[in-house]
């Protein structure tokens, strides 16, 4: 398994595939919610198995100068719970670093906190909800 940042229209087929699968059809959410208007902007990060098969997506971007903002953190169900999202985490970061960034955040799933807590970020404060029902809390991290 690997990290790249996808470039190929394959690879960006493959890669808004599992942020769909992960993180929208299981809350009954449209084909094409899983696509944010900034994502031309953004850098993308994607753990592929040696056949290039999708396993885990990510995203990081500059919210300010200062500060990235990561998005869009997904594992392919039958992936989780072997650190994947570590290293994808562990990537993202280091990019966030190489943009000039000098601390990140993003909004965590309630399910996901422990693991972002786990990788060193602390809860800000309760954010939004998701769907009506995903509870989000905003989490930071010095860099």
């Amino acid at each position: 398994m690997h990290i790249i940042e996808p470039t190929t229209p394959e690879q960006f087929e493959k890669y808004y595939r599992l942020r769909f699968e992960t993180l929208r059809q299981p809350w009954g959410q449209p084909q094409g919610s899983e696509q944010a208007a900034d994502d031309a902007t953004a850098t993308h990060a994607m753990m592929v198995t040696n056949a290039g098969d999708a396993i885990g997506v990510c995203r990081v971007h500059l919210s300010t100068p200062q500060e990235a903002q990561v998005r869009f953190m997904g594992i392919r169900s039958d992936m989780q719970g072997k650190k994947l999202g570590d290293q994808l985490m562990q990537y993202v970061e280091q990019r966030a670093r190489e943009m000039g960034a000098t601390n990140i955040m993003l909004h965590a799933r309630e399910n996901a906190v422990n693991f972002y807590r786990r990788n060193g970020y602390q809860v800000v404060e309760e954010s939004y909800l998701l769907f009506g029902s995903i509870q989000h809390y905003k989490m930071a991290k010095q860099l």
